[in-house]
């Protein structure tokens, strides 16, 4: 019976010990059992991958080019005054 004793705990020790190696990893930081939620970058994103600046863009873009664009006048052009020659 003492015998069982001495190997369940011994078999448990190593399992912890095992265990705790595995979660330093090879460069002794904790190494992640469950992924987490993802996270954002961490660098800044770049403006052409940014979907709303790249809509703001467009945006602006189309603007300028119609206020660019001179105003048509809906009245049709005077017929050209007679001459005196006719």
């Amino acid at each position: 019976m003492k015998f069982l004793l001495v190997v369940i705990i011994f078999a448990v020790v190593t399992y912890l010990a095992i265990r705790w190696m595995q979660d330093r990893g090879p460069g002794a930081s904790p190494a992640k059992r469950h992924p987490s939620r993802p996270q954002p970058p961490s660098r800044p994103m770049a403006p052409d991958d940014d979907e709303s600046f790249l809509r703001d863009l467009e945006r602006k873009r189309r603007k300028q080019a119609r206020d660019a664009k001179p105003p048509e006048d809906p009245t049709p052009p005077a017929p050209p005054a007679p001459t005196p020659d006719s």
